[in-house]
């Protein structure tokens, strides 16, 4: 891995000194009586971290240009957003492997679009960052389905079991329940594309033009990236509704008591 040791720490200058932002907001913590100081020196120190040991891991990577590293390093994301995103919906029976399975869809899915479609090259360089960032938009959105979804349906119970008692199949009895769990989760993505560059520079924009980027290339990126991300944002998302059914009901058609009666 070759790595110009004396360009990388004189880069590490400016990230260092950007640390004075940090003490002045511990600075104000302190001064309020928050009590968070300690949280955001840690929180601080963990993303410096972080990042270190990512940079050098995709410089790596990179440098092998090999397709089963990038593989590797997607499973990795999905692990990791899949265990997080099942925390949230710590309720929800089996929701990390339901979240990794929703997740991995909804990006391979759209991954593979865009490879076929050439707007992406299937190399290190680009489909990681890509992949990254439509994991960490799927992660987000397939955690808020679930648990919003068994909240719903646990408020509504009744509603719920008067359907099934009725003669409805699972899916009809949760439609509403699904729809307003669906709309919810998607809601900050279709926001966010609504007032995308009026309101902030998202975080692929700014870093290209940052990075010598002209504003137009840096806006063809981005109308791409925010395109992918509500692409597998939306199928994640529908896919974990479908995946949390079997958990929700017994095989007689009823609500699982154990999934609803926990706080």
């Amino acid at each position: 891995m070759d790595i110009d040791w004396v360009h990388y720490l004189k880069g590490m200058l400016k990230p260092i000194a950007a640390l004075t932002v940090v003490l002045m907001a511990v600075a104000l913590s302190y001064f309020q009586k928050l009590g968070l100081g300690k949280e955001m020196l840690y929180s601080i120190t963990r993303a410096f971290l972080q990042l270190s040991v990512i940079g050098f891991v995709l410089q790596f990577i990179f440098n092998r240009k090999n397709g089963f590293w990038i593989l590797g390093a997607y499973l990795f994301m999905i692990s990791i957003a899949a265990y997080t995103a099942g925390k949230r919906a710590k309720h929800v029976p089996h929701g990390k492997y339901i979240a990794g399975a929703s997740i991995l869809t909804g990006t391979a899915v759209t991954m593979f679009l865009l490879v076929v479609l050439n707007v992406f090259p299937f190399t290190p360089r680009y489909i990681i960052p890509v992949a990254g960032m439509m994991v960490g938009s799927s992660m987000t959105v397939t955690g808020v389905t679930m648990r919003r979804l068994r909240d719903d349906v646990r408020m509504q119970i009744s509603l719920v079991e008067t359907a099934l008692a009725l003669g409805a199949t699972p899916h009809q009895a949760t439609m509403q329940q699904v729809k307003r769990a669906l709309i919810l989760a998607l809601s900050p993505i279709l926001d966010n594309a609504k007032t995308v560059g009026l309101i902030s520079l998202p975080g692929a924009m700014t870093g290209l033009i940052m990075g010598g980027a002209s504003p137009l290339e840096a806006i063809q990126l981005q109308i791409v990236v925010m395109n992918m991300q509500m692409g597998s944002t939306t199928v994640s998302s529908i896919m974990s509704t479908y995946l949390c059914w079997p958990s929700f009901f017994t095989k007689a058609y009823q609500l699982e008591a154990k999934v609803f009666n926990a706080e």
